[in-house]
């Protein structure tokens, strides 16, 4: 059974290990990680991939059983910075709230989980399946010394994988791709006075955005999801005012949804470039392509069940930023996400989580492991799939 007192304090005690990120130390945390499960008799890994980096996996068996379900909060925080007015680092409790950093994003997630796995072990349940806990390093950074490594080195295979880093109950059933580009325009340099001397890489660079702006995505409306977006991160270029500038450059975040392939959009941006530009460079620095999955899928389902049996009016999402998620559809996992923070304070000054929230999501992701159950189509997906914990 959920212990509303042992959940309230184990977020404190998670809240007070820092796990700032930039500052790259999940040592400590994952630590604490560790040895609370393994008082549990379970066997715990930590997995680092870079100096005190760290993850956590951890399987709950079921003998005879290949199906696996994976549950994954991230262990890491974004820097506190200077705009508290509370210690960020206490877990302080004021009426029904837990202010801290990572309350809501993402220590609130971690707590949830780790009671839901010590109330199973407690109350003797046999879910009929394997679940694998991973909580993971780098989320806040781009997950490259976590979970990416974990699934691309085989760590973690599961056949279906339900993500903890969202609020108020919300389930992210779609998601739009990500493309980040740099665009590198050489040009001629010549005197300010003579500008028809030289070619201002600043204006192609100017003509190329207009083009870039004005192009039209071929998607299909996704209900979740608000239209593809363009946006010029940063621009640079030339050296002096009276000089034609011979360089620019600038950078993209693409945003595009389900329908669209982030191949189709690299072609057409550097055909773009290329109409404009004699000498350029484009440089790749991001890629996610865009989720969606069925709301008539297992996870949907049953998630959905185990909050209306909660009382809680489940409300089906997109997701406008990258999360995770990406990761399991490039390997062809099934996956949503959900969480119980406060929507609009992650990543702020005086975070909190809403206790009642996080007390009731405990409840709500016991019911869906408990109730959750393989369809045919999931079990000959990824029947190959196991853990190698």
């Amino acid at each position: 059974m959920i212990n509303k007192k042992r959940l309230v304090k184990l977020t404190q005690k998670l809240i007070q290990i820092n796990s700032e990120n930039p500052g790259g130390d999940e040592f400590e945390i994952a630590k604490f990680v560790k040895k609370y499960l393994e008082d549990l008799g379970l066997r715990p890994k930590i997995y680092t991939f870079a100096k005190k980096r760290s993850n956590v996996v951890c399987t709950l068996a079921e003998s005879n059983r290949k199906q696996s379900l994976l549950i994954t909060p991230h262990l890491d925080t974004v820097p506190a910075g200077k705009s508290w007015n509370i210690d960020p680092f206490q877990g302080i409790i004021r009426k029904n709230k837990i202010f801290g950093l990572g309350a809501t994003d993402c220590k609130s997630n971690l707590a949830v989980s780790m009671e839901v796995i010590r109330s199973l072990i407690e109350d003797k349940i046999k879910l009929g399946y394997n679940l694998i806990f991973a909580a993971t390093a780098d989320e806040e950074s781009g997950s490259q010394l976590g979970l990416e490594l974990l699934l691309n080195r085989k760590i973690l295979q599961p056949d279906v994988a339900l993500v903890l880093d969202a609020d108020d109950y919300s389930i992210v059933v779609a998601q739009k791709g990500l493309l980040h580009l740099k665009i590198k325009i050489n040009g001629k340099k010549a005197h300010g006075a003579y500008p028809w001397l030289g070619i201002n890489a600043i204006d192609i660079a100017m003509k190329i955005i207009q083009e870039i702006k004005a192009y039209k995505f071929s998607h299909l409306k996704n209900k979740y999801l608000k239209g593809p977006t363009v946006n010029i991160g940063t621009i640079k270029g030339g050296d002096k005012v009276n000089v034609v500038a011979d360089w620019s450059e600038f950078e993209l975040d693409l945003r595009f949804l389900p329908g669209e392939s982030s191949k189709k959009l690299i072609w057409n941006i550097k055909n773009i470039v290329k109409a404009n530009a004699r000498q350029f460079k484009i440089e790749l620095s991001g890629v996610q392509e865009p989720f969606l999955i069925a709301e008539k899928h297992p996870l949907v389902v049953h998630l959905q069940k185990a909050m209306q049996q909660e009382s809680v009016r489940p409300r089906l999402e997109g997701s406008e930023g990258a999360t995770t998620i990406s990761f399991f559809q490039e390997k062809n996992i099934p996956s949503i996400a959900t969480g119980f923070g406060k929507e609009g304070v992650a990543h702020m000054a005086n975070e909190y989580a809403e206790i009642s929230t996080l007390y009731k999501g405990a409840k709500i992701l016991e019911r869906f492991l408990k109730s959750y159950r393989f369809n045919v189509k999931d079990q000959n997906s990824n029947v190959k799939n196991k853990s190698k914990i």
